[in-house]
């Protein structure tokens, strides 16, 4: 459950949000981009600029950190509060999709009365 420490991160931008979900393990920057287009099924890519910044304020707020750097390239994690803050976005989408789902069975319905 999200708290009032985790909730002042909410909502999470789309891009963020998918950044977060692929960073449940260490990854780099270019294995990020790739995995936010593969689990968002290519509906969001993150160019280079918008990830740095997010990796920059993600890391400010200390909701991710860097694990490891070889050759520059720098892996990063959730921490332990990047985690609730994430969890908390999804119990968000869960609420809003149980929603949709119920307006879409109605539209549907509508449209084969």
């Amino acid at each position: 459950m999200s708290d009032d420490k985790t909730n002042k991160y909410l909502p999470l931008t789309e891009a963020t949000y998918y950044i977060m979900l692929s960073l449940i393990e260490p990854l780099h920057g270019y294995g990020v981009m790739q995995k936010v287009e593969t689990i968002s099924q290519s509906t969001v890519k993150v160019g280079a600029g918008t990830l740095y910044g997010a990796f920059s304020n993600l890391e400010k707020e200390k909701l991710i950190v860097m694990v490891t750097e070889e050759d520059r390239r720098k892996c990063y994690a959730l921490t332990p509060k990047g985690k609730q803050v994430l969890l908390g976005q999804i119990e968000r989408l869960e609420i809003m999709n149980g929603n949709g789902l119920s307006v879409k069975d109605e539209l549907l319905r509508e449209d084969h009365g």
